[in-house]
């Protein structure tokens, strides 16, 4: 299938309809019995799902930089009339992109397939995701790294992410409720600080790199509802050993829905959930706007964290970390490194991470992550 193909594809599920597209896909719901290797791989009775991992990494020379790789998966037709390897049930979308913190440089790709016969997939009881030749895998088993392994004619990296701290489970044991509907949500999980090994490659230029990575994984049917523009999610890995991952949700009028969210983890690994009233996400002043999609974005952040007498200012470390999707018109969105810096009860408190802003221009979020035919 062609690109354009695809990508008509891709405009007719964004585009809300009333042609039932949403019958035979089973929203996240409460109860679900999490279990690993199984739950590393995909489920592909919910519509979305992504597995989205992010890191900080050094060379033995203190060069810094950070990195995305992030596969999407997103359901066209859960039972597809046609009975061929070439009949489009999901179209598989993959994000890569390389901050170059001392020059100041965002490299970015992306691609979008369907399955077909091997173009993209993952398997369903471990790790095992692909889109072409970029990958993201792990033994059967569920023992030894995450490997994570993508490259273009500019851009490469190979990398091992040790699991580290064992997984935390978002919301309600692993239910992160995005909407009032019952079934706007998804089952969330992530591995919050994995120790990290490889090499990046810019134009040419090799680095053996280690550090520290984040990896996300989500599945649902619809995840939005048809107020919500779009959110604002951190996840910051604090020198102290704990990592905070907050998001907000954000209405057409610039208000965080009630169903914004985080989750404090301790050195530990116990979890303490947040929840709207727990804590304030506040954009600054400074902003960068793109010059190429004109989306306005904060480039500092505040949160406060009351109970936990908790203060920490977001910046990132440089503006132009947007990610412009050339596969899917519209979908636009920053996600770049940040750095944190504040206090706890009057202590100073720091730590790294990443920031994703998304709605700040184009379509509101909701026509991606929000049920068909919603008005």
């Amino acid at each position: 299938m062609n690109r354009v193909c695809l990508l008509y594809l891709a405009w007719i599920m964004i585009v809300p309809s009333d042609l039932g597209a949403e019958a035979g896909w089973k929203p996240a719901v409460a109860g679900y019995p999490f279990a690993f290797p199984r739950d590393h791989g995909s489920h592909p009775q919910q519509k979305i799902e992504w597995w989205y991992y992010t890191g900080h990494l050094q060379t033995d020379e203190g060069r810094q930089f950070g990195y995305q790789l992030t596969f999407f998966r997103i359901g066209v037709a859960p039972n597809p009339p046609l009975s061929s390897p070439w009949a489009v049930r999901d179209l598989w979308m993959t994000h890569l992109a390389i901050s170059d913190i001392q020059k100041s440089t965002h490299h970015h790709d992306d691609r979008l397939n369907r399955a077909g016969p091997g173009f993209a997939g993952a398997a369903a009881d471990h790790l095992k995701v692909w889109n072409e030749d970029w990958t993201a895998t792990q033994s059967a088993t569920g023992k030894g790294p995450m490997v994570l392994t993508a490259k273009n004619t500019e851009i490469r990296l190979s990398l091992e992410l040790q699991t580290g701290k064992p997984p935390v489970f978002h919301g309600k044991e692993g239910l992160s409720q995005k909407g009032a509907q019952e079934g706007n949500a998804s089952h969330y999980y992530s591995l919050t600080r994995m120790p990290t090994a490889g090499t990046l490659t810019i134009k040419g230029e090799r680095f053996k790199v280690s550090g520290e990575s984040w990896m996300d994984h989500e599945f649902g049917t619809s995840f939005l509802e048809p107020t919500q523009r779009g959110w604002d999610w951190l996840s910051i890995q604090l020198v102290d050993g704990r990592e905070l991952m907050l998001f907000q949700l954000r209405k057409a009028d610039g208000s965080a829905d009630p169903h914004t969210a985080g989750t404090l983890v301790s050195a530990d690994g116990t979890k303490q959930p947040l929840n709207s009233n727990d804590f304030k996400l506040t954009p600054g002043d400074k902003r960068w706007t793109s010059p190429a999609t004109q989306g306005s974005y904060p480039m500092t952040w505040q949160i406060e964290i009351p109970r936990e007498q908790l203060r920490l200012t977001v910046s990132a470390v440089f503006p132009e970390q947007e990610m412009t999707a050339s596969s899917s018109p519209g979908l636009h969105y920053w996600e770049g490194v940040v750095s944190a810096q504040g206090d706890q009860s009057g202590k100073p408190l720091s730590g790294k991470g990443y920031l994703e802003m998304t709605g700040y221009g184009g379509a509101a979020m909701s026509r991606w992550f929000s049920p068909p035919g919603s008005k």
